[in-house]
């Protein structure tokens, strides 16, 4: 499993898909449930291990709409190479075994379906709501297809 390279092939086809204007910058990393859990207690006060944790750079009132960030927030764009920092993206790969094996799927599905979901939250998308939610799933789905991963359905 090349965990790179697969981040980096979702995280271009969400970029293309939401049609992001410019070159951007995320940072990710890849870690354990320990560790994921440390910091998920220290940025959110949950003390427990979870699969993705999504750090935005800038807010998006709108999610997905980059038409005013340069205004909005000129601090998202990286000073020297002009790129817009979306933020930095961890997984746990304890988590991503776990919930492949859990969902019948692969690793590598798992782990692109968490970059995908990670990429929406670090373009302002949410989950919290029904609404939001809804619309939130069937991006993933859409970036999932693009990329090549079909949900098995159950028979």
């Amino acid at each position: 499993l090349d965990c790179p390279a697969l981040a980096k092939m979702v995280a271009e086809k969400v970029l293309d898909m939401e049609k992001c204007p410019w070159d951007a910058q995320v940072n990710l990393v890849l870690t354990d449930n320990e560790e994921i859990k440390r910091v998920n207690t220290e940025f959110r006060g949950i003390e427990r291990a979870t699969d993705v944790l999504s750090f935005p750079m800038a807010d998006y009132p709108v999610p997905g709409d980059f038409s005013d960030i340069e205004e909005r927030d000129p601090d998202a764009f990286h000073p020297e190479t002009g790129e817009l920092i979306l933020g930095d993206i961890i997984i746990s790969m304890d988590k991503v075994k776990e919930q492949a094996k859990a969902y019948g799927h692969s690793n590598t599905r798992e782990l692109a379906f968490l970059v995908a979901h990670s990429m929406l939250h670090l373009m302002g998308y949410d989950h919290m709501v029904d609404e939001e939610r809804k619309v939130m799933e069937a991006k993933q789905e859409e970036i999932l297809k693009n990329c090549g991963y079909i949900r098995e359905m159950e028979a």
